[in-house]
Formats: C-alpha cells, structure tokens, sequence
C-alpha cells in the first residue's frame, strides 16, 4: 500500500505503506512444395478439448516441432480449430518437440501456437486428420500473410468465419512463394524441406541450419504487418548493412540478393554449440566460490582478477582457456570491492547456481565472431536477458567479449507513460536508449564529447552533465544537453484520435524534431549498426561499433505491444494523490520509517502481466529532494514477481532526498515521487518501460 509518514499523509482511497527491511537493489499446411513427413514428438501434458460441431473426422494425432533454429523448448502449444475451440494444449520437450490428440470433432482449418515469455510462434494446417505442423519464425510469416489483418494472432479468429482462409491451395501458395523469395539461401544450404510439413530436427542440420541461419521478425501495425529477414551472415566491415528483404504482409515478397549465394554462415551444428557453452556456464556456476575462484570461504564475496579464476570448468570457458583473454565494454574478467569488473558473480557466493539457458546466435561480427542472447535464472528466480560475443574455436564456442576499451549501451526502447490521474495525457514513444558511463582513457584523460550516428547516417553528440554518472544528450538545436540518455525518435498519443505532441506535455524532456515517421522508422534495419566516436580532453580519440539485434517499432506497431500494468487496487490509491501531484514524504520516524512498498494494500499485488509482455524485472522511482534534486530510486527483482519495495539511495554527496533512521537509508521531510516505472529488457534486447505518474499535465 501507499503511505507516507501518517501526519503528513495525502489522503488516498487506500494506503502506500512504507515499512522497514532490508534494501534491495542491483543491478504448417497440409501438403507442400515436397512429400509431408512427419516427425515423432515428445511433448507432454497433452489435454484434449471436445467440443460440439458436425464436420466431424477421426481423431488424428498432430505433432511437430518448434523451433528459431534453437530448440523452442519449455513453450506452451495451443490448437485452436475452425470454430474456435482449443482442442489440445501440451508443452514442447527438450528438443522443440510437441504431440497432440486431436479429438474426433476437430474442424479444420486448426492454427498452432507455440508461446514462451514474450514471444509466439505460429503456424497452421488446412487439415485435421493430423500429421507434422512445424512452428516456426517462416511459418509465422505463413500465418501473418494469410491473416486478413497481418497479425498472426488474427487468424484463428479469422477462420471462425472464413474458413476458406486457409485452404491447401491458399497454403500450398504461400510456401511456394516464400521458398521463391529464399532460393539463394536454400540453394547454399540444400535445404528442400516443407516448413511447416517436412520433417526436420533442431539440431542445427538440414531445415534447421536455414532456422540458424536468418533472423526474422514480424511487426503487426493494425493495417498489416511489416515483416523482415534477415540473413545472419559475416559482414565484410562492422557497420555494414546486413543482407535483407523487408516486406508488407500483403505485398509480393521480394527475393533475397543473390549475393546470398556466397555468404559465409554458421557451420552447421551452430545451435548446438551454442546450448553446449551455455550449459558449460551452468556447470562452472554450479560450483561452490571457493572451487570458482581463489576465495576463503563459500560464504563471503571474493575481490580478484583472470588469474584468481581456478576452476577448469570455468577457465576453458574462455579463449585459450584463459579468463585474461576476455575484454568487453573495458571489463576484464574479475570483481572489486565495488562488485564491478565483467562476471563479477564468479567472486560472490549468491551467483552459486546461476543457471544459463536459451542461448541464440544473433548475428556475426567481422572477425567471424558471434554475439549470442542468453537468459540467466539466479537462485532466487531473477531473470535476466543479455548478450555475449564469442569464438568458434576449433568447433567449440568460447568466451571473448567485444574487445572494446569502452563502455556503451544501446537499446532499442519503448515507453508507455500512465497519467494515471490523467489518462488523456497517456502516450506511447520510441527510443533508442544510449548509455555511455562517464569514463577515461587509458591516460586517465575524460571524455570531452562522444558522437553517435545511428543507422539512419544522423548523428548525436553526448556530453558529460554534472551529477550524472552517464553522459547525457545534446539538443540537436544546439540548446544545451537534456538531462537523459534517451533519444526519443517518435511518440504518439495513446488516443490515436487526439492531435498534438507529448512533448508539450513533458518539456523536461527530450523529443527529436521533427519526429521520425512511421515510414522513415520501419525503414531501420533489423541489425543496424551505430558507429561511436570518443573525443577525449587530451585530444585523443577512438571509435567502436555496436549493432542492434533488432529496430525500434513504429507508433503504430508500438500500439499492439503489451505491457505490464497496475492492479485496480492500486491504480486506486495512485489516484488518490492527484491533488499534489507526487507522493510527499514527511520526516520519517523509527515507527514510521519513509519507505516505498509498491503493492495494493494488504499486501496485494501492485501490477500484473498480461500474456505475450516482457515481464518487469526492475522499479525506478523518480523525484526531486525538498531543494529540488531530482533522484532516482531504483530495485532490481525476480521477473515472477507482482510487488516491490523502494529504499532511499543517495547518489552523491549534494543529494539531500535521503535520511537516516537506526543507520537506514529513508526518505527525508519533503521528498517528492512522481513517477514509478516499471523495466524489463526482452530477449532481443528491448528496453520495455512502463511508467506511472502522479502528474495531471496542464491542457
């Protein structure tokens, strides 16, 4: 619940307690262009649905498996028949592989989905006497171009009332053409398999290497889709534009570059040897501190650098088996007493049992090597999505890091901003976050300026602001620097009815103006490339490369993402603070300490999750002190859970937004929030952020 100290409380439908604890924080159609064969699927906790309809046939077994080129495992796959009934759900095994009783009722066309974390797969069959139906990122391009609307998740309700949507003729058709569009690619792979009935293993051979071998996403705008592939091939230099074809979903689809045919790819097995150096990373974690690393005990952090890693299990994770080979953003391999240096956690005792998983090869880098996206689980169930660059060495993947001197972030971002009192006001924009952390050279000398042109050729200048531990963006105007590493390139109501710009709304700030378009945004490569250049006060200079897993949205795609959300409960006493506008603390007091617990109350869940959405992994809440300090609170928790704390952080020693009670960290007299946002990063590297604020904007 929310509440400030009692006497100073605003007056709220409910309360926001803030209590006292310990801080947290941290950081396929029937038939083809081939024979349809099948595949034996494994997959588990098969239910059966019946439901009333004539049309009947007899009952079938559906199997198939789902895939992006590594198994789709863990996913969960739900059959939905013509008249709209789910008659099986089950979960993919191990391999990707899924199996489903049809019940005897069952009336085709049936549409499959495979759904895990933020993303699903689909795929569809015009046929329910069974047999293979793969599901897979080429069938959902299937599915988006026969759904009338470009959404893939469309097309179940479609059929409802249009069954002839999905016909063996109409699928049969949509196959061929894009085999057409993809013949460079097949022809180099000798791949002939049907993709959504021929029989294939996710091993990375055969149909599954092309999997391996492309990276595609498909964007629902509400008009239609905007779909790309994108072939994952080494680029001759580390900004070059990667080999692609974009499309509408109701365009003819364009044939890749010939040039394809001579494109340096992923041996086969590559999905393989990327779970493989995922798993040896468990393995190494799974190891007590003191077998890690050169530590005392099991129980206490460690401080130490590449040689202090003693572990065999650990060490030949890395190039030349050597921790001291590794080198990314200026981190070396080690942990200080400030818990910084890059696998800090192989030094502490609560990273013991971080497991890695869903591991997937993204793209390649000139020198041939790969960055990979993985996911880590701690023991607490804190999940995190992240990117690591590795070698092929001898057919085995080891460690390198991106070898760059320098540390910087770029994130594709979208943000949902909630007046919660003011719903009118609420818009939607488009980022690209920019993170580059105040730093020197390896003269001690600073950052003077650093210009980054993104994909589009525009480039930005980021500077050194006071107080702020990243460097902040320069008004392309040449005003000044805003007080964010957010660039915003677009945003849009949430009410696509009312005119105007969020900007006039929040001048604090930063829009681009003009604004990019929705065109001139789905224009952006997948993998763009961000070219950054550091000027340093001693004249010296440096340059690296960071290129994007995948664009920013449109507005309008952005329109149909799905984000977390408050409870109603605590939407309610959210509500209540309108008449200040923020949250004010009063002095805070050892019975009554100023604290933020961001749950409804009886300690009832303060958000929800809705299906599809990347899950919150972090709350920032944002102020300004009683002299007018702006600050940011933030904590890090599980993606599982619903509800949060916030304790005072200070982050210099000119930041008066914090006391102290019984040598806590509370909030002082007249500290002001005004805005909770919710953050989770998807598997892709999107920055999802989901704020609340208590502010009503002026009409």
């Amino acid at each position: 619940m929310l509440r400030t100290h009692p006497k100073s409380r605003i007056a709220l439908s409910t309360a926001l307690l803030l209590s006292l604890a310990a801080c947290g924080g941290g950081g396929g159609g029937s038939g083809g262009f081939l024979p349809t064969g099948t595949t034996a699927g494994t997959g588990s906790g098969t239910t059966a649905i019946t439901g009333g309809d004539s049309g009947t046939t007899a009952a079938a077994k559906l199997n198939g498996i789902a895939a992006t080129g590594a198994a789709f495992a863990g996913a969960k796959v739900t059959v939905v028949d013509q008249r709209g009934v789910t008659v099986c759900t089950t979960e993919t095994d191990a391999k990707g592989a899924y199996e489903c009783t049809l019940p005897a009722d069952t009336k085709a066309p049936l549409v499959v989905t495979a759904a895990r974390d933020d993303l699903t797969l689909y795929s569809t069959t015009a046929s329910a006497t069974g047999g293979n139906v793969n599901v897979t990122p080429l069938t959902t391009i299937i599915v988006s171009r026969l759904s009338p609307d470009g959404n893939p998740a469309s097309l179940a309700g479609a059929i409802a009332t249009r069954p002839d949507t999905v016909t063996d003729s109409t699928v049969k058709q949509q196959v061929a053409e894009l085999v057409a569009a993809l013949k460079p690619l097949l022809a180099l792979l000798g791949d002939a398999v049907d993709p959504i009935s021929g029989a294939f293993a996710a091993d990375g051979s055969g149909h599954d290497r092309l999997l391996d071998s492309i990276s595609v996403s498909v964007r629902p705008d509400g008009a239609g889709a905007n779909i790309e592939i994108t072939v994952k091939a080494v680029p001759t230099t580390e900004d070059a534009v990667p080999l692609s074809i974009s499309f509408r979903s109701d365009a003819t689809l364009p044939p890749l570059p010939q040039s394809v045919a001579t494109a340096t790819l992923a041996p086969a097995g590559a999905s393989l040897a990327v779970a493989s150096l995922f798993d040896r990373l468990t393995q190494c974690f799974a190891l007590p501190l003191s077998k890690r690393v050169n530590a005392a005990n099991d129980t206490a952090a460690a401080t130490g650098g590449p040689s202090d890693v003693i572990a065999p299990e650990c060490r030949t994770l890395f190039v030349n088996d050597d921790p001291a080979s590794y080198l990314s953003n200026g981190s070396k391999v080690g942990r200080n007493a400030n818990n910084q240096g890059a696998f800090a956690g192989l030094f502490r005792p609560g990273a013991t049992g971080l497991k890695y998983d869903r591991g997937e090869q993204q793209f390649f880098r000139a020198n041939g090597d790969q960055v990979l996206s993985y996911r880590t689980t701690d023991s607490t169930g804190a999940v995190q999505n992240q990117t690591i660059v590795a070698r092929d060495v001898g057919g085995t993947l080891k460690l390198i890091g991106n070898q760059y001197n320098y540390s910087v972030n770029v994130a594709p971002t979208v943000q949902d901003r909630d007046f919660v009192s003011a719903p009118a006001f609420n818009y939607l924009s488009v980022s690209y976050d920019v993170t580059i952390p105040t730093q020197t050279n390896g003269a001690g000398s600073a950052i003077d300026h650093v210009v980054v042109k993104a994909p589009n050729g525009i480039s930005y200048t980021y500077k050194p602001g006071a107080g702020n531990a990243n460097l902040q963006l320069e008004k392309v105007d040449g005003s000044g620097s805003a007080t964010t590493t957010l660039l915003r390139l677009a945003a849009g109501f949430r009410d696509a009815a009312r005119s105007g710009s969020p900007s006039t709304i929040e001048p604090g700030a930063y829009f681009l103006a003009p604004q990019l378009s929705d065109e001139q945004l789905r224009l952006l490569p997948e993998q763009g490339a961000f070219t950054v250049d550091f000027s340093f006060a001693d004249g010296s200079t440096a340059t690296q490369t960071h290129r994007l897993i995948t664009r920013v949205p449109t507005i309008a795609e952005a329109r149909l993402v799905k984000f977390a959300d408050l409870t109603p409960k605590l939407r309610d006493e959210i509500k209540g603070i309108a008449p200040a506008q923020a949250l004010v603390f009063d002095a805070p007091s050892a019975s009554e300490p100023s604290l933020i617990d961001f749950s409804a109350e009886g300690d009832l869940d303060g958000w929800t999750v809705p299906e599809g959405a990347t899950a919150p992994v972090a709350l920032t809440a944002f102020g300004a002190s009683s002299t007018g300090v702006a600050f940011e609170d933030r904590v890090d928790f599980a993606s599982s859970a619903r509800k949060a704390k916030i304790y005072c952080s200070q982050e210099s020693q000119a930041d008066d937004h914090c006391g102290t009670i019984n040598t806590y960290s509370v909030y002082a007299a007249g500290t002001k929030v005004n805005l909770f946002q919710l953050s989770g990063t998807s598997a892709q590297q999107v920055l999802y952020l989901k704020g609340f604020s208590t502010k009503i904007p002026a009409p």
